[in-house]
């Protein structure tokens, strides 16, 4: 029995990010192709996650990666045109449960482009 796990977006200049939101995971397969990312994991309890999103617009998979951290799986993924806003992360204009707008990390573009290329050094270098 498996379940899609609770899941974060937000969007920037250069990129876009997902978190997906499992604490200890195990056995994670992330696998990002230029219009979908299909991500899949186990918890500590042997839960099984499965998301599968066919993205809004096309990303450069060659340049997008995914970090593992003990309470999250972070992707982020390079977008083939860049400074073109995003009004949601998934092809079809329909909200599944499970996902949700990262307000945390939602900002005004205005001079972010700096602040983006310092978070992605600083992901490449975990």
């Amino acid at each position: 029995q498996r379940q899609p796990a609770k899941t974060l977006w937000y969007d920037r200049p250069r990129y876009v990010y997902l978190e997906f939101c499992v604490e200890d995971s195990t056995d994670v397969k992330v696998i990002i192709e230029d219009q979908r990312l299909v991500f899949s994991c186990k918890n500590a309890d042997g839960v099984e996650f499965y998301n599968e999103i066919n993205l809004y617009a096309r990303i450069n998979s060659k340049d997008s990666r995914e970090k593992r951290s003990d309470r999250s799986i972070t992707c982020f993924m390079r977008k083939w045109k860049e400074k073109v806003a995003w009004p949601r992360i998934t092809k079809e204009n329909i909200k599944p449960a499970w996902l949700s707008v990262d307000f945390d990390n939602w900002r005004d573009w205005e001079g972010d482009e700096e602040v983006e290329r310092a978070m992605v050094e600083q992901y490449a270098e975990v």
